[in-house]
């Protein structure tokens, strides 16, 4: 995981600014592997919702998120939020369901490799080479960009289907490996 230059966060931005409230994959050339790219600004759950925010307070109605990626054997994804809490530390990861009513209609995480106890907290499966973490600290505005790659794609039967916001930075000892606080908020995420 690393800070994306401003450069590229632009650029990010600028491609996504099309979708606003959306969520969209587009086949790469050659049908190998695909782009993703969603967009929203969170608000209180209504049905329908693509970007919902449980805590308002830590995560603000009208705060902005775009996720932004590309899978085929890897797996890259951005995240870029704007609006959030200035000078902030929060967790943030791809889950395996959309969003919902309540915070934890987003499933788990998505793992690769499916940790067989539930919830995961083992650092065998709950690591950021397994799932999709984009741990992230605002600046002084509230903005935030942050990318990861994995070494593995999305299979066309089982595929994250949005990207949580958490309260902390997430834990990797055994145990807890995995966990980071409260679901903030939400955002569906066609990977």
């Amino acid at each position: 995981m690393r800070i994306l230059p401003v450069a590229l966060s632009a650029v990010l931005l600028t491609a996504a600014a099309g979708v606003a409230g959306a969520s969209d994959a587009v086949p790469a050339k050659g049908g190998h592997g695909h782009h993703f790219r969603a967009h929203g600004t969170y608000a209180p759950y209504t049905p329908g919702a693509n970007a919902v925010t449980y805590q308002p307070d830590l995560v603000p109605v009208g705060a902005k998120a775009t996720v932004y990626g590309f899978t085929r054997s890897a797996t890259k994804t951005a995240l870029i939020v704007k609006g959030l809490v200035p000078n902030r530390e929060y967790g943030s990861h791809a889950h395996s369901k959309p969003c919902g009513a309540a915070p934890n209609d987003s499933g788990p995480h998505h793992q690769h490799v499916q940790d067989p106890v539930q919830p995961s907290v083992d650092p065998k499966y709950a690591n950021p080479d397994n799932e999709i973490w984009l741990d992230f600290t605002t600046d002084e505005d509230g903005t935030a960009y942050v990318t990861s790659t994995v070494d593995w794609g999305f299979g066309s039967d089982r595929r994250a289907q949005s990207v949580i916001i958490h309260e902390t930075h997430t834990h990797t000892e055994p145990g807890k490996a995995g966990t980071a606080g409260p679901r903030l908020a939400c955002l569906n995420v066609g990977f």
